[in-house]
């Protein structure tokens, strides 16, 4: 049994930057590297596409981020754990099998499998959100429950290199290895919820190395063009030492980690997760040298009886227009061309938001009064079940040119499908996870 086990986080959401999971690979001396890049939105999305293509529903970006991994994880006998299977995490495995054939490379892969709930759901169950039965928010194209370490330790058990899953919970993806190297035992509560603890901190990857944190005037970060990505030596008593790549750029101190232990926490003492119901309140967090982080404490009580599931539906369509007015009063000119699309066709739709960017379109225009803008863009959308009617929005700002205010310019319109996501609570014992071991 190892006394010490290094894990880096290479990516923190999908559309993250490719070369930082590089270099921890080539440079980082890991056990085991963790992609985390799936969001609620993200999965329900990828659903979308294996309902339109069973071949697809995996990550948009596996592709290309294992083609540059997997020699380097190879060469260096770490083992990569990521939920870029999505919604379809068999289909991402064979990508992964073409894509080793394709670099005269062998791999294993275990494809964990089991987080697809949808057969399960009978749309009478009540939203987090609304408290409404899900039939009432309309068609529903998803259902995926966050499983824990016990659907990844059977799969790490294996001596597959790389673990493809679909939606399991972030800090799950790190705490699995600590399990399966120390052979901590998943009822011992203590140290779940110390393993949750570094888990949660390294899970988004860069914002613990000052991504998502810096600001220029109060709180400067070095060289963000190469922000390095972490990586925690775990020890046995569940402590961990969290550093990164040298000469990578970013920072690593006890205000990076404060600010990513309570990022998305609501209560500290009752942080729920498949494997604990962990507590933050005894976390200890000490500087131990330039871009190195000492975590300590941190504890938890028993595992939930029932686990979180996202659930994806057709919530219908967004149109969108944009347009710009520059120079003496253009706040004005820009409020008259509201004003037009507003009466034309603002009583056709139930939500419909004009915004001035630059002014409203974040906090309201209270925090902005007496201010008069040399520039100000306009953006008006509006969202309804009718793509046709969606569309009418961005036709409308772009009719402005020459039926509006004067000056307007660098129009651009645009219509996307929406993807709502709601939460329900499904009992553990209906969820029943599974791998699948494929060989190059």
């Amino acid at each position: 049994m190892k006394e010490k086990l290094r894990i880096g986080c290479g990516a923190g959401f999908s559309g993250d930057r490719l070369e930082p999971a590089l270099i921890l690979a080539e440079k980082g001396h890991l056990d085991y590297l963790v992609l985390e890049c799936l969001a609620e939105r993200t999965i329900a999305l990828a659903q979308k596409r294996k309902i339109q293509d069973p071949n697809a529903g995996y990550d948009e970006f596996l592709e290309r981020r294992v083609s540059g991994l997997l020699p380097l994880l190879l060469k260096n006998q770490t083992r990569l754990i990521t939920n870029m299977g999505a919604a379809n995490p068999l289909a991402g495995g064979k990508k992964i099998l073409e894509i080793a054939k394709r670099l005269g490379l062998k791999v294993k892969v275990a494809v964990v499998l089991g987080d697809d709930v949808f057969d399960k759901i009978t749309e009478e169950e009540l939203s987090f959100e609304g408290h409404k039965p899900l039939r009432s928010y309309g068609k529903l194209v998803s259902a995926n429950a966050y499983m824990g370490v016990d659907a990844l330790l059977p799969a790490l058990a294996t001596d597959a290199q790389i673990i493809l899953t679909g939606r399991v919970a972030d800090p799950s993806l790190f705490l699995a290895p600590m399990i399966h190297e120390f052979n901590w035992d998943i009822h011992d509560f203590d140290l779940m919820g110390k393993g949750t603890v570094i888990g949660h901190l390294m899970e988004c990857a860069g914002q613990i190395t000052g991504g998502y944190f810096a600001d220029p005037v109060n709180k400067p970060i070095p060289d963000l063009d190469r922000l390095g990505h972490p990586y925690v030596d775990v020890y046995r008593d569940g402590t961990g030492l969290i550093s990164k790549v040298e000469e990578t750029g970013g920072a690593i101190t006890v205000q990076t980690a404060k600010e990513q232990l309570l990022y998305e926490v609501i209560e500290p003492g009752t942080y729920y997760t498949p494997d604990v119901i962990a507590d933050f309140t005894s976390v200890k967090l000490s500087q131990q040298g330039q871009n190195q982080i000492e975590v300590s404490g941190g504890t938890g009580n028993s595992r939930p009886d029932s686990l979180k599931v996202s659930v994806g539906y057709e919530a219908g369509w967004i149109g969108e227009g944009e347009i710009s007015y520059a120079g003496g009063n253009a706040l004005d000119r820009a409020k008259l061309a509201g004003e037009i699309i507003e009466k034309r066709i603002g009583n056709r739709f139930n939500e419909f938001r004009i915004d001035y960017i630059g002014l409203s379109s974040l906090h309201g225009e209270t925090l902005s009064l007496g201010s008069s803008p040399y520039e100000i863009r306009l953006r008006v959308t509006g969202k309804t079940p009718d793509k046709a009617l969606a569309q009418l929005v961005g036709e409308e700002v772009e009719a402005l040119y020459t039926n509006g205010p004067a000056g307007g310019g660098g129009a651009r319109k645009l219509v996307k499908e929406v993807i709502g996501v709601i939460s329900i609570l499904m009992d553990r014992a209906l969820i029943n996870p599974s791998f699948q071991l494929l060989e190059s």
